[in-house]
């Protein structure tokens, strides 16, 4: 994957279709050392695709090459590690997306609480300043 963020191509978001997940994976940029080793030096679209793979499922970039000979399963792997990281953040968008309501409800509880807790923390504030209080 691409470090440019003016690529739409090198840029995985949030809310990309499984299916375009899948492409730009495959479509990753790689090195021609056509091995698969971490080393972000001397093979930077390898260790990124690496490094991917290892946030996406808690490994380690380095003990992940290891379990790969070539680019193509790699690239794969990483893929369907993003994508089930992000099914469950695509699965609750849609769902509050089809129920404006209830994600109005979500904000202003939301909304509540941030006013009590910066309220208490203002009364705070104002104590330890010397300040009336509002």
């Amino acid at each position: 994957m691409s470090k440019s963020v003016d690529s739409p191509q090198g840029t995985v978001l949030v809310l990309d279709d499984p299916k375009v997940i899948d492409r730009k994976f495959r479509r990753a940029v790689t090195d021609s050392a056509n091995e698969v080793r971490y080393d972000p030096e001397g093979q930077p679209g390898v260790a990124n695709l690496l490094a991917i793979l290892a946030a996406a499922s808690g490994g380690d970039p380095a003990a992940l090459a290891g379990d790969y000979s070539q680019y193509g399963p790699l690239k794969a792997d990483a893929a369907a590690a993003v994508i089930e990281l992000l099914t469950p953040l695509q699965k609750r968008f849609a769902e509050l997306a089809a129920d404006p309501a209830e994600t109005e409800r979500i904000l202003r509880r939301g909304a509540d609480k941030a006013r009590e807790t910066a309220a208490a923390t203002m009364a705070r504030v104002r104590d330890r300043l010397g300040l009336p209080a509002h």
